[in-house]
Parts: structure tokens; C-alpha cells; sequence
């Protein structure tokens, strides 16, 4: 018991999951998920290989049951689930996905549709040619051998490998703290290099990259990139852009097709034509008619067919941007180099091969040189034994046993052990007068053999010189021409909007309380001015307006909402549209102040934006453009310094010009009137200049007005006042300005709203009853600066003045 208990140890967590953590990390990194740089084979794949290979199972005999070559490799070399086994053969056979495949298999090994192969009993599998240079003088003692998982057999930590599979089939995988993205090479162009390198060993990276040009997919597409791809080459990460090969067709009655004939690497073709459907269906794209997958036993192809007289450039382009059509590739050329992992780039990479091939044609040349000088020494032991044959056949027959005539052969003609062995074990046959001569070539030609193998070995350009002329022999048989074509620049995608929003004219509504819709102008004219707004609510803005123009909201607590014309939900004129905190949180007293539309963020345009706590700044409409989450969140349009502050009113600026000189009126009855050159133009984000000398007031609106305008001045005793603007002299901004209404000791005036007076135009007073009041000014006389008005509205019945806003005595909408 107490022998029992010294035996555990008490350990903290921490040290034992770190521990553990690290050994299982060591063996996924090492013996699972990432390639040797040497044969750029996984654990599983190389076992396979040899699994196969040991079997007899190569291209030059008949396929046999993958699951024989499944359960040889599970029950030998790989102590893993058969699935992870037959996984890894499928892709070794799939063409679309190697570059050069390693196994053939006959039956259903899956599809570029990524359909998943059949069961392995019923496919049938065996090695490639190409495979078996992988594993050619793999019996020479060329690699090491290490046990395998029961120490039963033998298995190899790397293949031979006589040509460069790393770059030629490329690897992908995942593991603890490292992940691999090796592409696809051209066998032809990576050996190229590598003979380069061979002849001159330290390289530039541009002088490599004058053989390999780049990946070469077995999928095809067009590469673009040329910076990225030299990034990645010389650091082991890049970014490049794989793109469709595509063409646009004519078709009769002026329609076009779009033929797609070759995709990205590793893009799901079935998938691929179900998002180019569903592209179709949705309408994000007006124009396509049909999407075929063509595709069949001559290669790949999906035709887009597109209706008539469209822009089939523009739908490509929209589709390359939104489908995998066009996809990036990342670089992360991560392989296990003297047991570790290491990213590498191209240099490095054929670098570490070319040793290793070395090493290789080394180890290989010293055991073909031991069995050339054993073979040697045993002929030579024949000759002579042959020399002086009637000696020996009576030394022999006077032995008593084998092992004696050994013996006295050894004692009696100082023949070796082993040329004794020979001398005794020789048929008589082999006694004829042509064998000597036959004997005496073989030794002959193993005296050169021997003479060349010392050659290679003493001399590194001997070496150079065996390993380039076998390379050069693999590049003759294996080389294909390039499939992937590869571009300099990334072509910058650039998508009309005509392509994805069909242009129609349609009827737009924001109402203060936030209710936004858009209509057909034939639901607009049947509604007979019915607007489909609650009680008390009321439009900031309608207009007929294109589907591809912008709107922009303000709120009066600096929030700017913005919405593609196109992107507001349709609605009937009847109903009251969608509200905007369906999708953007606004506070509950928070109402739309103005609404603008503009045709693009690039037109000259600023607004002009003032606060009652008396600020004021000018920003330009390209400050206002929207980033990616403008559909979930308002952006800031100007930043307000207390809580009690809001903004009063939002003027738009256009580039035909404006009028000179701005009218601010405080709720104290102050007026102020000064140029807007006064007024800097200043970011989203800031909260501007003062506009007034407020002391304890607060602005209530601005107008912007020329010497000869009229304002028109509501009041909170419902009093109306029409006054001339040269009344209050232009002076200068951040003034307190002069007084606009009489002082009164009881129940002062205070100023609600102003409003220019315009020619043929009345204006709307809404009350705090919510009822409207409309006021036609040409019925009112002109009145001094130190006037109330006239009273106009009885506040007791309709409720005290809330705003006042020019009204069109005409009701026909004008379009913008």
C-alpha cells in the first residue's frame, strides 16, 4: 500500500494540461496535418503510398479494391479510422484537385460538384506512374526507416520523392497553431528551377520566378497579382485573386450569353451555379434570363444566359464581385523542415529539396557502390576458383561436408568466406568455358560501375550533374503545358448600379415620426393625396425620385440615417410604410428633421446645420457617405455638447448657389442676420462655431435670405408677424443681434418659428393638439422690427404653435 501511494505524485492542472496540450500539438504538427518540405507528403499520404507500393499495387498492374489498400495502411503504418484513410486516397486520385495525382482509381472518386465519392468497396485503386518516381530507390537505403506503430514493420519518414510534389500538388491542413496553403505548381516550371538552383546555388527570387511564373491549378483561371505572388514567394504569404475564365457570347434576337469555362481552385461548381440561380431569382441582378451547368464528360462549362440589350459586362463584374466566381487566394506556405514547422518561401523551398535530393542520390550511390564491390570480389573469387578448377573440384570431393569443403577452400587458396560459399553453391553448368568469359565482362563492367560511383561521390558536380539529367528525364515525361493564366494587376471590379437596381421613377415619403416608404407613381396618383400618415404626423419629405438616388435623413439629435432609394421597403401610397427603428434604434423623442436626396456622394453640395444651444457649421456631402453598417446604425452628422441641445434645422447648400446671408431667430425674440462665409466648413463629427451670443436663450430656427426677402414669424400666443429682412442689419456671426419682437411685462411674445415668405406659397403651423392651421401671408400686412403681429390661432381650442413650414398652395409635386 505504501509502495502504492509513493507512487503518486500530486501535479497542478496547469502543469499536466500544458503538458499533455504539448505533446498532442508536437504529434498533429509532426505526424498529421502538415507536409514534409522534402517529399510534400502528410503522414497518412506517404504511408499510403508505401503501403501500395510494398503491396505490388502499381500502374502496371490491375487495380485492386481500395479497401484491401485501406485496411494494408490501417493495419500496418496509420492507427487512425479508415475514413481519414480512404479520404486522403480519393484525393491523391482526384484530378481537379492535384496538379499531378499520385493514385488512378476506377468507380466514383467524387465530383468537382463536391458530390462525395463511393464506399471504398467498391472502388478500385492503384499508384500512378508519376507515384512511383515518389517512391523510386526507395529499396536503396535511401531514406530512414522507423518502426511503425507495433513495431512490427518498418515504415519511412520520407519518400525519395524524385520530383518536387510539394510545389507540384501544393497541401492544405490545419493544425494546432500552424495552417498550410500550398498551391498547385507546374511540374515542367518547378523543375526548371530547381535545375537553376542546382547549377547556381544561391539565386535571386526574381531569377526563380522567371521558371515559375506562379501557381498552376488543375482547375485552371486566371491568376492576378503579380506583387502579391512575389510576396508570397519570397515571405511565404501573399494574396492573389483567382478568377473564372470567362467569355461573352452573341446570341440571336440581340441577346448575350455569359460562358463560363473554367473555375477557381477548390470552388464548389454546383454550389457556385445554385448562388448565380439564386442571384437570378432574387432580382439582385436585372438581366440574367437562365443559368445552365453545361458541364459533361468534355469539361466544365456553365452558361449565363442574359435578356436583351443588357450590360453583360457590368452583370460579370457584379457576379466576379459577389460570387466565387472570383475568389482570393491566400499564401501560407507552412511545411515541416528539420522537424519543425517553418514558413518558407520559393527559394527555400527548392532549396531544402535540392539537399535533400543530394542526400538522396548519395545514400543511393553507396549502396549501389557496396553491392557493385561485393558482387566484385565474389566474381573475382569464381575466375579464380574457375582458373584453377581441377584443384578445387578434388579439394572439394575430398571434404567431408559442405561447411568442411568451405574450410579448406578458405585454407588450402586463401579464398574469402564469402567466395568460398559462392565457389560451393555453384551449379555444374556454370563449369563451361563461356562463363569465364562471362565473369570476366561482369567484372569488367562492375570495375566502371564502381570507378563512376566513386566519381559521383568524391565530386559534387558529378552529383549536380546525375541529379539534374534525372530530373530533366522526369520533366520529358510528366512536363504539361500551363493551364492557369496569370495577370499582372488585379482588376479593380467596379459595379454600376444600373446593373443591380433596375431605374424607375418612384414616389418617396419621410414623415417627422419616422415613417419611410416608397410607392409606385400609379398607387401615388390613385390615392387622391391620402398618405397613409397617423394622426399629427406629417411629411418632412415627397418627391418623385429615381430608384438609384440617395436619400439622406437628419434627426434632431445628430443622427443621420441614410438609404439607398431602392432599399426602402415598397409600400401603397394608402399604407404607412415601415418605420425606421425597425432597423435603426432612434429615442423616443427623437423625429426626422429634414430629408435631402442626391444623385451621388460626389456632387459639390454642403449643408448648412445649426443647434439651439447656438451652434453652427457648414459640411460638405461627402463627409456623409456611408460605411457597410449604415443599413444597422446612424451615423453622427454633428456632435451636440449637452443633452438638452438639438439640432433646429438642416439647410442643403447646392452648388447653383444661395442666398448671401443667413437670419437666425432666438425664442427671446432676438434676430441675427450675417454672411455664411462666416461659417467654416468643418467634419461630421464636430460640433461647429457660435452662432449666437445666446446668455439664456435658444435658437429656434435659420433662414437663409436675400435683402429684399420677407419672414414670416409664428409666436406662442398663436400671433403672426410678417416683417422685411433688411429690417435687421447683416452683421457678424456670434452676435446677440437685435430684438424682433415688443417686450411685453406680461405674457411676452416668445418666437416659435420663422419662415421665408415666398410669392404663391402658404405656410402650415402645427399645434401642440396636433392640428394644422394654414396661413396665407399675402392676406397679412408688413409690420415694424418692434411688432407682436396679429393673433391668428386661438390657442385655447387648436393648442399652442409647435413649428411652422412653407406649404405649396399647389399640390402638385415637383420633381427633383
Amino acid at each position: 500500500m505504501a509502495e502504492n501511494q509513493s507512487k503518486i505524485q500530486e501535479l497542478t492542472l496547469e502543469d499536466i494540461m500544458g503538458d499533455r496540450f504539448g505533446r498532442y500539438s508536437k504529434y498533429i504538427i509532426q505526424e498529421r496535418a502538415l507536409p514534409d518540405v522534402r517529399d510534400g507528403l502528410k503522414p497518412v499520404q506517404r504511408r499510403i503510398l508505401f503501403a501500395m507500393n510494398k503491396d505490388g499495387n502499381t500502374h502496371d498492374k490491375a487495380f485492386r479494391k481500395s479497401a484491401k489498400s485501406v485496411g494494408n495502411v490501417m493495419g500496418n503504418f496509420h492507427p487512425h479510422g479508415d475514413s481519414s484513410i480512404y479520404e486522403a486516397l480519393v484525393r491523391m486520385s482526384q484530378d481537379w484537385k492535384l496538379r499531378v495525382p499520385l493514385i488512378e482509381m476506377h468507380g466514383n472518386n467524387g465530383s468537382i460538384d463536391n458530390d462525395p465519392p463511393a464506399a471504398m468497396r467498391y472502388t478500385e485503386a492503384r499508384l500512378s506512374e508519376a507515384a512511383e518516381e515518389m517512391l523510386n530507390d526507395i529499396d536503396k537505403e535511401t531514406v530512414d526507416m522507423v518502426l511503425n506503430f507495433d513495431d512490427t514493420e518498418y515504415e519511412p519518414t520520407v519518400l525519395p520523392a524524385r520530383f518536387p510534389n510539394l510545389l507540384v500538388n501544393g497541401a492544405t491542413g490545419i493544425s494546432a497553431g500552424y495552417a498550410t496553403e500550398i498551391p498547385p505548381h507546374n511540374l515542367g516550371e518547378v523543375i526548371d528551377a530547381v535545375l537553376y538552383m542546382i547549377k547556381h546555388p544561391n539565386p535571386t527570387l526574381d531569377k526563380l520566378m522567371e521558371f515559375v511564373k506562379g501557381p498552376d491549378f488543375p482547375t485552371g483561371g486566371i491568376i492576378q497579382g503579380l506583387s502579391g505572388l512575389k510576396q508570397a514567394y519570397k515571405t511565404g504569404k501573399g494574396r492573389i485573386v483567382v478568377r473564372s475564365k470567362t467569355k461573352i457570347e452573341e446570341l440571336r434576337g440581340n441577346k448575350q450569353q455569359i460562358q463560363i469555362s473554367e473555375i477557381p481552385y477548390e470552388v464548389n461548381k454546383a454550389m457556385l451555379v445554385k448562388k448565380i440561380d439564386e442571384i437570378r431569382v432574387m432580382k439582385k441582378v436585372d438581366g440574367i434570363a437562365e443559368v445552365r451547368d453545361e458541364s459533361d464528360r468534355d469539361g466544365l462549362s456553365i452558361a449565363i444566359e442574359l435578356k436583351k440589350d443588357v450590360d453583360a459586362q457590368g452583370i460579370l463584374n457584379y457576379l466576379f464581385k459577389n460570387t466565387d466566381l472570383q475568389v482570393s487566394y491566400n499564401f501560407n506556405m507552412v511545411a515541416i523542415n528539420h522537424l519543425r514547422p517553418e514558413r518558407m518561401g520559393l527559394k527555400d523551398i527548392i532549396q531544402a529539396y535540392v539537399e535533400f535530393q543530394k542526400e538522396v542520390i548519395t545514400k543511393r550511390t553507396r549502396f549501389n557502390l557496396k553491392k557493385a564491390e561485393d558482387r566484385l570480389h565474389i566474381v573475382a573469387g569464381l575466375i579464380k576458383a574457375l582458373s584453377i578448377l581441377d584443384q578445387v573440384i578434388k579439394t572439394i570431393r575430398g571434404s567431408k561436408d559442405k561447411k568442411d569443403a568451405k574450410q579448406n577452400l578458405v585454407s588450402n587458396f586463401e579464398f574469402s568466406e564469402r567466395q568460398a560459399e559462392a565457389i560451393v553453391s555453384l551449379q555444374l553448368y556454370r563449369l563451361t568455358n563461356t562463363d569465364v568469359t562471362e565473369l570476366k565482362k561482369e567484372a569488367q563492367q562492375l570495375n566502371d560501375s564502381i570507378a563512376t560511383y566513386n566519381k559521383i561521390l568524391e565530386n559534387p558536380n558529378e552529383l549536380s550533374k546525375v541529379l539534374s539529367s534525372e530530373l530533366r528525364q522526369i520533366k520529358k515525361k510528366y512536363a504539361t503545358p500551363r493551364l492557369s493564366e496569370i495577370q499582372e494587376q488585379i482588376e479593380e471590379l467596379v459595379v454600376d448600379r444600373t446593373i443591380t437596381v433596375p431605374e424607375e421613377q418612384v414616389m418617396v415619403l419621410v414623415s417627422q415620426s419616422g415613417y419611410l416608404k416608397r410607392s409606385s407613381l400609379r398607387s401615388y396618383k390613385a390615392s387622391f393625396e391620402e398618405d397613409g400618415l397617423k394622426d399629427g404626423d406629417f411629411a418632412v419629405f415627397k418627391k418623385e425620385l429615381s430608384t438609384l438616388d440617395h436619400l439622406l435623413m437628419f434627426t434632431n439629435k445628430g443622427n443621420l440615417i441614410y438609404r439607398p432609394v431602392h432599399e426602402i421597403s415598397e409600400a401603397r401610397w394608402k399604407d404607412t410604410g415601415e418605420h425606421i427603428s425597425q432597423t435603426i434604434g432612434l429615442d423616443d423623442d427623437e423625429i426626422i428633421l429634414e430629408a435631402y436626396n442626391v444623385k451621388d456622394f460626389k456632387q459639390p453640395i454642403a449643408f448648412l446645420i445649426a443647434t439651439s444651444d447656438g451652434y453652427i457649421k457648414q459640411t460638405a456631402l461627402a463627409d456623409f457617405k456611408p460605411g457597410r453598417t449604415y443599413r444597422k446604425k446612424a451615423t453622427m452628422f454633428i456632435k451636440l455638447k449637452t443633452d438638452a441641445a438639438t439640432v433646429v434645422k438642416v439647410a442643403m447648400l447646392s452648388e447653383k448657389g444661395h442666398r448671401g446671408t443667413i437670419f437666425l431667430a432666438s425664442h427671446n425674440g432676438y434676430g441675427l442676420r450675417y454672411d455664411l462665409l462666416e461659417i467654416p466648413v468643418v467634419g461630421a463629427r464636430a460640433a461647429g462655431v457660435k452662432s449666437m451670443d445666446l446668455r439664456d436663450d435658444a435658437v429656434v430656427n435659420f433662414v437663409l435670405v436675400d435683402e429684399d426677402d420677407q419672414i414670416g414669424i409664428i409666436t406662442n400666443r398663436g400671433s403672426f408677424k410678417k416683417m422685411r429682412v433688411k429690417e435687421v442689419s447683416v452683421t457678424s456671426r456670434a452676435r446677440r443681434g437685435v430684438q424682433i419682437l415688443r417686450e411685453l411685462k406680461k405674457e411676452p411674445h416668445r418666437i416659435i418659428d420663422i419662415a421665408v415668405v415666398e410669392r404663391g406659397q402658404a405656410l402650415e403651423v402645427l399645434t401642440s393638439r396636433g392640428m394644422f392651421h394654414d396661413i396665407i401671408p399675402a392676406d397679412h400686412p408688413l409690420n415694424e422690427r418692434y411688432s407682436n403681429g396679429s393673433f391668428i390661432i386661438d390657442t385655447d381650442s387648436e393648442g399652442t404653435p409647435i413649428s411652422m413650414r412653407e406649404k405649396e398652395l399647389d399640390p402638385t409635386i415637383t420633381k427633383s
